[in-house]
């Protein structure tokens, strides 16, 4: 009888051990993401805690990476300050977190041109389906790996600023 727990308690230790490493959910108890910093042109994305770097990540961007988001469909990424205001964790791009685009300047420039401004602006993952090895595939959106975003979806709570420059 003894043998049967031992066996049991292995087993499910076991169990709880590989539902852990395949989640997608992370844990974080680092110090507090204060901003995310995306810069386009260089392709690199810094997590910030006040001035000091938690992280660095690698991009891809919009399928039109140059200049910032006017309209819907223009596949570009906006510029600008935002906050990231909503969680997705069924996204078809693994996860993502929403970025507040658009805001009221981004609205008036899209009806000056009498068009939609878009929205669904993410940072989110790049599942197998979306990986054609093409560079700024995205409508966008800032992609990174699904392993980053397994980390960045764990550091960065909605209400974070990030500020989008060319």
């Amino acid at each position: 009888m003894k043998q049967f727990f031992r066996l049991m308690i292995v087993v499910v230790a076991l169990a709880f051990g590989l539902s852990a490493c395949s989640s997608k959910f992370q844990r974080y108890n680092g110090p507090e993401v204060t901003q995310i910093v995306v810069n386009k042109g260089a392709r690199r994305m810094y997590l910030l805690h006040h001035d000091k770097v938690l992280k660095r990540y690698d991009f891809d961007l919009g399928f039109a990476p140059v200049g910032d988001k006017q309209v819907e469909g223009d596949g570009k990424t906006p510029e600008g300050d935002y906050v990231i205001d909503r969680r997705n964790p069924n996204s078809q791009f693994y996860l993502s977190i929403g970025i507040s685009y658009p805001n009221a300047a981004d609205i008036a420039e899209a009806e000056a041109l009498g068009k939609s401004p878009g929205g669904d602006i993410f940072i989110h993952g790049r599942p197998e389906k979306f990986r054609k090895g093409d560079r700024d595939w995205t409508w966008g959106c800032i992609a990174v790996t699904n392993a980053e975003m397994r980390q960045i979806y764990a550091m960065v709570p909605n209400g974070t600023p990030i500020r989008i420059n060319p």
